[in-house]
């Protein structure tokens, strides 16, 4: 009998109709069922949940159920599973969410290719933005990579061998943080780790009644502050503590600030709640950065973030407040050059920076050779009267592309790197911007491999002066036009156009736009003369070897069905007619459905196919005047005797 290759845990509590919509990812894996098993773990469910799964188990025998009484919290769940789980390695599932088709598979090829002791899948899906540690596949890594903490979710592959040896085991009980807690140990711990980017693995699913039991929200009462500080005490104790801003230890705990801290100081949240219960976090807050946290993470922060600090260290709850309200109105703004076709690329120089709420340029102020935070961003914050100094603009600075396929929720990452850098504006001012070129190519970027049919929307993520935003790469305006000409590449049609909101788009394989209508008078501009029954398009670029792609056309009154392929320079498309059709002798039009326009004129002779012509193509009168007589019976008896 095979080997249990990998164990997925499921912890379930009242998850109901979620189950079924859960199991058939779970049940359908590429990986042969006698070599994975299912171990679903009821945490004293009141509902129908545990006949649900006991249906499930009766049909399939890689799954198993257990209950226990409630426990309120997926830790000892999880715990009860590991338990009984017999596989090489251990995979953790939520009962509302979902694998890709291959994960198991594919994260246990790469597992055991690598030696490693906890593998990370991409996470895609409705409640996940974009991670840049899933940007690229990586083999081994360490704790060192301290981009892992970009992911601190259970729902990765783990050595069960290793996850004995260190004793590894989820906070049992109404315990938040539980996962922080389990995945950070397993990091410190971990001596081969890596990262699985290139196959969308997990599918974090958004509930339509709010219950997923992996969005907790924040709830002091869960124990929340005794939680983080036992979380950062743990990674304290399994690094050297150093007064280096850059020490791994910093490093580390930076995300713990970032997120669990101060977040309590920002927007939205410091906004949203009620003031009164939002001073109690405040100060909660407060105490755990002060008491738990180096002075060298604050100083490690990034301007807006060191400001933040600051105002939460020194207990100015309405300094954080007022500051909270200035960096709520800031957005990013992206700019974007020509768009066009190299080699099989959509290309276009993309610029993104910052502005304030009043449209400006949310800028650096040069004084006493020393750089200051715009003036107008922090006004009347208390502490920033001579003004915010930035001693180093690209403090933890980065931003990056990101094409989102609209029908799967999957990211992915064009080629090329945007820089960093600070753009002049005169008078002593300038701002931090990022800038580079967009380089997408529609046959490799889903992690090597072609992209899906559907519509793949682009973004651009900013981290700049410690305000992240996410922003639609856009023309500026509504529009709904093409962005640039379509491009034949891999054998399907690729169509650029700004959405209704200017935003830039891709659809792959016509699923919303159609070849033809945004053509329209490029094609009747069209005045090539073809060879035999093939026409150059000199609008649609054609990516090197691609490979053909069907169209339907209509030649006169009669359904066709056409080629797009390379012209033998490779850079642009042509249109091959059959080479016979049932028409009669002559010129026909040959148009695209839902378009007026013809695309080409087809001269047919005896039911063949003599060549096409471009809509604005001129020829001599003599050879109209023969192409239009040319199924007279008179005139093809003289040609035939003037041929003998």
């Amino acid at each position: 009998m095979p080997r249990v290759k990998v164990s997925v845990i499921v912890p379930v509590y009242n998850t109901g109709k979620y189950v079924d919509e859960c199991a058939p990812s779970l049940l359908g894996q590429s990986l042969p069922a006698d070599e994975y098993e299912v171990i679903y773990v009821d945490d004293g469910s009141t509902d129908d949940t545990l006949s649900r799964l006991e249906k499930i188990a009766a049909a399939h025998p890689n799954v198993q159920v257990h209950t226990q009484p409630n426990s309120g919290w997926p830790g000892a769940p999880r715990n009860l599973g590991m338990r009984h789980a017999k596989g090489e390695y251990i995979q953790f599932v939520d009962h509302d969410d979902k694998l890709g088709p291959e994960a198991l598979e594919r994260l246990y090829e790469h597992a055991k290719r690598n030696d490693a002791d906890v593998v990370l899948g991409k996470m895609s899906s409705t409640m996940v933005r974009p991670r840049r540690l899933f940007r690229h596949t990586v083999d081994v890594c360490t704790i060192e990579n301290d981009e892992l903490t970009q992911s601190m979710s259970p729902h990765k592959m783990f050595r069960r061998a290793f996850v004995e040896e260190h004793g590894l085991r989820f906070p049992e009980g109404p315990w938040i943080l539980e996962d922080l807690a389990f995945v950070s140990a397993a990091y410190l711990k971990a001596e081969r780790i890596s990262i699985l980017a290139d196959y969308p693995v997990y599918y974090w699913m958004k509930r339509d009644d709010g219950g997923n039991n992996t969005q907790h929200r924040f709830n002091p009462r869960h124990g929340f502050w005794p939680n983080t500080r036992t979380v950062v005490r743990q990674i304290k104790d399994g690094t050297p503590a150093s007064d280096d801003i850059d020490a791994l230890q910093n490093r580390l705990l930076h995300r713990l600030y970032h997120v669990e801290i101060l977040s309590r100081t920002r927007e939205p949240e410091i906004l949203r709640e009620d003031p009164a219960e939002q001073r109690q976090r405040f100060e909660a807050a407060r105490e755990v950065a002060v008491e738990e946290f180096p002075a060298a993470v604050r100083e490690g922060l990034p301007a807006v973030s060191r400001l933040r600090a600051e105002l939460l260290e020194r207990g100015d709850f309405d300094g954080a407040v007022t500051l909270a309200e200035r960096v709520r109105e800031v957005k990013a703004r992206s700019e974007i050059g020509e768009l066009r076709w190299e080699d099989g690329h959509l290309v276009a120089d993309v610029t993104l920076g910052l502005l304030r709420g009043d449209g400006e340029p949310l800028v650096l102020v040069e004084r006493d050779g020393k750089l200051w935070l715009d003036p107008e961003l922090v006004a009347g914050v208390p502490g920033t009267e001579d003004g915010w100094e930035v001693p180093d603009p690209f403090r933890l600075a980065y931003a990056e592309l990101v094409v989102k396929d609209r029908d799967r929720e999957d990211w992915w990452y064009p080629e090329g790197d945007l820089e960093v850098r600070l753009k002049p504006l005169g008078d002593g001012r300038s701002q931090v911007v990022a800038a580079g070129q967009l380089r997408l190519d529609p046959e490799r970027l889903a992690g090597g491999r072609p992209l899906e049919r559907g519509v793949h929307d682009v973004w651009a993520y900013v981290q700049l002066l410690g305000v992240d935003r996410m922003v639609r790469v856009t023309s500026g305006t509504s529009t709904d036009t093409p962005a640039a000409g379509p491009a034949l590449t891999g054998g399907r049609l690729a169509l650029p156009y700004w959405t209704i909101k200017g935003q830039l788009a891709l659809d792959v394989d016509q699923r919303q736009r159609k070849l033809g209508p945004d053509t329209a008078a490029a094609a009747a501009a069209n005045a090539g003369r073809g060879q035999g029954r093939s026409l150059a398009l000199p609008y649609v670029a054609a990516a090197p070897g691609s490979a053909p792609a069907r169209v339907k056309v209509t030649v006169a009154m009669l359904a066709v069905n056409a080629e797009l392929l390379p012209s033998p320079n490779a850079t642009t498309a042509q249109l091959r007619l059959p080479a016979r059709l049932k028409l009669p002798s002559g010129r026909h039009p040959v148009t695209l459905p839902k378009t007026a326009g013809p695309l080409a004129y087809a001269v047919v002779r005896d039911g063949a196919v003599l060549r096409l012509e471009g809509p604005a193509y001129e020829a001599g009168s003599g050879r109209r005047f023969l192409d239009s007589v040319a199924d007279n019976r008179q005139v093809r008896r003289v040609r035939r005797k003037l041929a003998r």
